[in-house]
C-alpha cells in the first residue's frame, strides 16, 4: 500500500515548484539536453488513447482552362492513407533507501540547509521526468530514421512494442555505392537522385539528417571534398589532395546546389535494465532521412488511470500535459518513491513525403 511521503512538510512546500523547474531546466537551460520530438511535433490529446498518422497519396494538379458557361472537369480525389493503433504506458519509478533516509533525518536533525535536504530529497524527481523524455527521443529517433519504433527486451525492461508509420517502400532507397568507399561512393548523385524522385510528386526536401559516423563517411568521399574544393576556389587536379570539408562548408553547397541542409543527429539514451546501465544510440546507422518540414507529425497523449482516481495520501504533480509525476512510501522495507508515468507516443504524418537512404547497403 502507498503511503504518504515521509517528508510531508517538505513535499507541501517544494514538490509543485521542482517539478516547474526540471521541466524549465530541460526547455531552456544551457547545456540542456536536446529533444528533437519537441520541436519536430505538435502535441494532440486523444480522448481513446489511440493515435492515427495520416498520409496524403497525391500531388496538387493545375485547373484547367474552360470556356464560359461550361462545366467545370472533374479531377481524380487524392487517396488518404491511415496508421492507428493504441498509445503505450511509459513510466519508471525511483527510491531512497533505508540508509538515504537515515541520512536526510540527520541531516534535518543537525540543522542542515534547506537547500541540501531539499536537493537530496527530489532529487529523483527530475531523474523520473527527464526519463520520461529520454524514451520519447529515443522513440522518435528511431522512427524518423527507420520508419519504425521498435521497443524489445534490449532496449527496454518492459512489453515490447513495435509500430510502423508505413512509409512507403519505394521511399526506402539503397545507395548506388556505400559511403564507406571514399573514392568510389558517390553520396551527391544519391541525393540528387532522391530529389529529382520527390519532385515530380511535389515534395520538396529541405533538410536531410543522418547520424555523426555517415557524416563522417560523407565528407571523406572523393566527390564531395572535390565539390567543396570547386565551392571554395581552390583548382583541383590528380596531384592534389582537396581539404574534408566542415558541416558548414557542406551545408553551403547543398543550399546553393539543392536548396537543403545535413544535420547531423549524435544522441545517446541510457537504457538501464536489471540495474545495468548501456548507452543506446536509437538513430539507424547509416540511415539518412530526406524530409520536406520540420513539422513531421504529432505527439500523442492521453490521460492516466492514476490522474482519474487518485491514491489517497500520495502526492501527485503534472510535469508536462501528459507526464504525472508522484510521492509516497512504502514499508517493509522502508522506502520513499517517486514515480513518473505518461500515455505517451510520437507518430511521423504525411510519411509518403520521408525518404531514407540507406548508405551501407549498395542497391543491385
Amino acid at each position: 500500500m502507498q503511503l504518504q511521503s515521509l517528508f510531508p512538510e517538505y513535499v507541501k512546500k517544494y514538490f509543485s515548484a521542482i517539478v516547474t523547474k526540471v521541466i524549465e531546466t530541460v526547455n531552456g537551460a544551457k547545456n540542456a539536453p536536446v529533444y528533437l520530438f519537441k520541436t519536430m511535433l505538435s502535441e494532440e490529446y486523444s480522448t481513446d488513447l489511440k493515435w492515427s498518422s495520416l498520409s496524403l497519396n497525391g500531388s496538387i494538379v493545375a485547373a484547367d482552362v474552360v470556356a464560359m458557361d461550361s462545366p467545370l472537369p472533374l479531377k481524380k480525389r487524392d487517396s488518404i492513407k491511415k496508421a492507428e493503433g493504441d498509445i503505450p504506458k511509459l513510466g519508471l519509478k525511483l527510491y531512497l533507501s533505508e540508509k538515504q533516509l537515515s541520512d536526510l533525518d540527520i541531516l534535518v536533525a543537525r540543522g542542515g540547509r534547506e537547500a541540501d535536504v531539499v536537493a537530496k530529497l527530489f532529487g529523483d524527481a527530475k531523474k523520473a521526468i527527464t526519463g520520461i523524455e529520454e524514451r520519447l527521443e529515443f522513440m522518435f529517433l528511431q522512427a524518423l530514421s527507420s520508419g519504425v519504433t521498435s521497443i524489445t527486451s534490449e532496449n527496454n525492461a518492459g512489453i515490447g512494442v513495435r509500430i510502423d508509420y508505413g512509409i512507403p517502400d519505394e521511399n526506402k532507397v539503397k545507395v548506388a555505392t556505400v559511403w564507406s568507399d571514399a573514392i568510389n561512393a558517390t553520396p551527391l548523385d544519391d541525393i540528387e537522385k532522391i530529389v529529382e524522385a520527390g519532385s515530380p510528386k511535389g515534395h520538396v526536401f529541405t533538410k536531410i539528417l543522418m547520424d555523426r559516423a555517415t557524416f563522417n563517411n560523407f565528407k571523406k568521399t572523393a566527390q564531395v571534398k572535390e565539390r567543396n574544393a570547386t565551392a571554395l576556389g581552390l583548382a583541383v587536379t590528380s596531384a592534389t589532395k582537396p581539404p574534408v570539408p566542415t558541416l558548414t562548408q557542406v551545408n553551403e553547397f547543398l543550399l546553393e546546389d539543392y536548396n537543403l541542409i545535413i544535420q547531423v543527429v549524435d544522441r545517446a539514451v541510457q537504457i538501464e535494465k536489471n540495474g545495468k546501465r548501456t548507452a543506446v544510440k536509437p538513430w539507424t546507422e547509416g540511415a539518412v532521412t530526406f524530409i520536406t518540414t520540420e513539422q513531421i507529425g504529432s505527439l500523442f497523449y492521453g490521460s492516466l488511470a492514476e490522474e482519474n482516481h487518485p491514491v489517497e495520501n500520495v502526492a501527485y504533480e503534472k510535469a508536462t500535459n501528459y507526464t504525472l509525476v508522484s510521492k509516497y512510501h512504502k514499508n517493509d522495507p522502508l522506502r520513499e518513491y517517486t514515480s513518473a508515468q505518461a500515455n505517451v507516443l510520437p507518430v511521423l504524418n504525411g510519411v509518403d513525403a520521408i525518404y531514407i537512404l540507406d548508405t551501407k547497403n549498395a542497391a543491385a
